[in-house]
């Protein structure tokens, strides 16, 4: 049985037991979060999709860690200005264990 759910502006297709990095939870490390933003649900060949959410969909994950994404270097760049800037950006994500799917 798979999902696809929304979360931090991004669909994800999580199936029992997948684990993936999303957008900053407020949830604290080894907690409960269920998803009620179930687009779609399928098992076989039968398939559920939501107008625009399924009803009665969620999907239930715990929480593994909190943490940051790889950096991400940002050149802003003026040509015959002797001017150049360098920063970065770090993105804060959790890491999800999706637990079950009903619908």
């Amino acid at each position: 049985m798979y999902a696809v759910i929304v979360t931090g502006g991004k669909q994800y297709r999580v199936a029992q037991g997948d684990t993936l990095l999303v957008e900053k939870l407020d949830v604290e490390e080894g907690a409960s979060i269920d998803f009620d933003n179930v687009l779609m649900v399928g098992e076989g060949d039968s398939v559920q999709i939501g107008a625009p959410y399924v009803a009665g969909g969620k999907v239930t994950a715990t929480v593994k860690a909190q943490t940051r994404g790889e950096k991400v270097r940002i050149m802003k760049f003026r040509r015959r200005k002797h001017h150049q800037k360098c920063t970065g950006h770090r993105q804060y994500l959790t890491q999800i264990e999706i637990t079950g799917i009903s619908a």
